[in-house]
C-alpha cells in the first residue's frame, strides 16, 4: 500500500483531469446549481412583491422539464400515433419530430434577462424614439383583474415597436409571453428571445402534429396563469386599417378552458403612432398586393446609424407620440361557457377599435387629404377642431388651451418627412405622398362616416369568416 507507483507525466495529468471532472460533476456543480437556484428563487420572490401579477411557477419551470411534460402529454402522444399511421413511419420517428417541435416552441424564461435587460432596454428605446402616452385608466384596468386569473393582452398590430411599448407598460404588472415568428430563429437572437419568455411559432405550418404540440403548449401556459400577448390580426397592417382577426392562437387559449377553472381575462389593447417606423415598407407591400416586406439590413443599419449620429450632434427629434390604451377587459367566465371563437374575436376587435388613440398626426393626415385647397395656420387649426369634434371617439385629446400646440407638433411631424408641403404660408398634402397620408388617416377612419383617401390595397380585404389561422408572431 505504501509502495511507489511510477507513471508518465502525461498519464498523471490525464488522471488528474478525469478526477477533477468527476469531482466537479458529482459534488461541485450540483452544489453550485443549488446555490444559484436558491439565489434566483429569493430574487424572484422579492420581484413578485412589487409586481401586480406575480410570475407563475409554470414560467419558472426548467425548459427540459417543460419539454418532457409537453411531449408526453396524452393529446400529443395520440397525435404522434396518428402522424405515424398517416405517414407510414415508425412511432419513434414521429416522437422525435414532436420533440423537435417542442424544443422549438418551449421558451427558457430568465427573470434577469426580462427585468434586468429586456424591460430596461424597452424603456430606453421607447423613450428615445417616442413621447409615450398611456390611457388614464391603464393601471386601474390591470389592478382590477383577479390576481389568480390568466391575463391575455389582445393587441392591434401597427409596428414591431408594439412589443416594446406593451412590454414597457406591462413591466410593473408581470412578464409577458409573446409568440415570435421564424424570422428570429437565428443565433444569438433566438437564445435572447427565449430567455425573455417568448415562444416560436411557424406561421405557415399546417401539419396536425405541429399544431397539436403548439396548441397544448398554449393551453398549458394559459392554465398555468402565464400572462400572454397575442396579435389577432395575423400580421402588420399594410393599409393602416385594423384587419379581421385570425383566431388560431386565440382558439388554443380557450379550447382547454372549462367553467369553474382558473378564469381567463382578455385585455384589449389599442396602439397608435404619429409615425410608424416601417410605414413605407408596409405601404409598398400593400400597393403590390403582397405581404413581402423587403426591408434590407443595409437600410435598417443606415437608419440606425443616422439616428445615432443625429443624437450625438444633438439634432435628433423623436418621432412624435406613441399611445397605448387598455380597453375594458373581457372575462371568459362572463360568457357562461366557452363562447364561439368568432364571437370572442369580433368582440375583442370592436373594443380595440373603440379604444384606438385619436392622435393629432393621423387627424392632420385626414384633414390634409380632405382639404379642397391649401390651408393656412388658422384654417388648419379650425379644420383640426372640426375633425376632433366629428370623431366618434371616447379617447381624450388634450386640454383646449393645448390644442394649437398639439396641432403644431403634428404639422412638424408630417412636414419633416415631406408628407405635407408649404407654399406661401399655406399647406397642402404632397401629391406623391397621398398613399402614406391615407395609411395614417386609416388608423382612425372607423371614427368617421366618410373615408379620407383612396384604398391602399388593390385587392379586397379577406373576410373575417375565412381568416381562421394563427395570430401574428413577432415581426410578421
Amino acid at each position: 500500500m505504501t509502495s511507489t507507483v511510477e507513471m508518465p507525466l502525461w498519464a498523471l495529468l490525464l488522471l488528474l483531469a478525469f478526477a477533477a471532472v468527476t469531482f466537479a460533476s458529482h459534488f461541485l456543480f450540483p452544489s453550485v446549481r443549488w446555490f444559484f437556484r436558491r439565489r434566483l428563487e429569493r430574487a424572484v420572490a422579492r420581484l413578485n412583491e412589487r409586481l401586480t401579477r406575480p410570475i407563475e411557477p409554470f414560467k419558472l419551470a426548467r425548459r427540459h422539464d417543460m419539454i418532457q411534460r409537453l411531449i408526453y402529454d396524452p393529446t400529443v402522444t395520440q397525435a404522434i400515433v396518428d402522424y405515424a399511421r398517416k405517414h407510414n413511419v415508425r412511432e419513434d420517428v414521429a416522437f422525435e419530430k414532436a420533440r423537435r417541435y417542442a424544443r422549438e416552441i418551449v421558451p427558457s424564461f430568465s427573470a434577469f434577462a426580462y427585468f434586468g435587460l429586456g424591460t430596461r432596454l424597452a424603456n430606453w428605446l421607447a423613450g428615445a424614439l417616442y413621447s409615450v402616452r398611456t390611457g388614464p385608466d391603464n393601471m386601474a384596468v390591470l389592478e382590477a383583474i383577479d390576481r389568480d386569473a390568466t391575463v391575455v393582452f389582445i393587441m392591434n398590430h401597427r409596428s414591431n415597436m408594439d412589443y416594446v411599448l406593451v412590454t414597457t407598460l406591462a413591466s410593473k404588472a408581470s412578464a409577458l409571453s409573446y409568440a415570435v415568428g421564424e424570422w428570429a430563429q437565428v443565433w444569438p437572437l433566438s437564445r435572447l428571445i427565449r430567455s425573455m419568455g417568448a415562444y416560436f411559432i411557424r406561421r405557415r405550418s399546417r401539419g396536425g402534429l405541429y399544431r397539436t404540440v403548439l396548441g397544448r403548449y398554449v393551453q398549458m401556459a394559459t392554465a398555468g396563469g402565464v400572462t400572454q400577448a397575442i396579435f389577432p390580426e395575423g400580421g402588420l397592417s399594410v393599409d393602416g386599417l385594423t384587419r379581421p382577426p385570425k383566431l388560431g392562437l386565440l382558439s388554443y387559449a380557450i379550447d382547454g378552458w372549462t367553467p369553474g377553472a382558473r378564469d381567463v381575462v382578455f385585455v384589449p389593447v389599442a396602439i397608435n403612432y404619429d409615425r410608424v417606423l416601417e410605414d413605407r415598407v408596409l405601404v409598398s407591400a400593400g400597393a403590390r398586393g403582397d405581404r413581402r416586406f423587403r426591408a434590407r439590413m443595409s437600410v435598417v443599419l443606415r437608419f440606425v446609424l443616422r439616428m445615432i449620429w443625429q443624437r450625438l450632434r444633438g439634432r435628433f427629434r423623436r418621432f412624435g407620440v406613441a399611445a397605448v390604451v387598455f380597453a375594458e377587459p373581457v372575462k371568459l367566465s362572463d360568457y357562461g361557457g366557452v363562447p364561439p371563437i368568432e364571437v370572442l374575436g369580433r368582440d375583442l376587435m370592436q373594443r380595440i377599435e373603440a379604444a384606438m388613440p385619436l392622435l393629432f398626426a393621423p387627424m392632420l393626415a385626414r384633414v390634409m387629404l380632405l382639404a379642397e385647397s391649401p390651408l393656412d395656420a388658422d384654417g388648419m387649426l379650425d379644420a383640426m377642431r372640426a375633425c376632433a369634434a366629428e370623431a366618434r371617439a371616447d379617447t381624450p385629446l388634450v386640454a383646449p388651451e393645448a390644442f394649437p400646440a398639439a396641432v403644431a407638433r403634428a404639422r412638424a411631424v408630417l412636414a419633416r418627412r415631406n408628407l405635407i408641403e408649404e407654399t406661401g404660408g399655406r399647406w397642402r398634402a404632397a401629391p406623391h405622398e397621398r398613399a402614406l397620408l391615407t395609411y395614417y388617416a386609416n388608423s382612425i377612419a372607423h371614427f368617421y362616416d366618410a373615408p379620407a383617401g383612396e384604398p391602399i390595397m388593390p385587392a379586397a380585404r379577406p373576410d373575417a369568416a375565412t381568416a381562421k389561422s394563427d395570430a401574428a408572431p413577432a415581426g410578421s
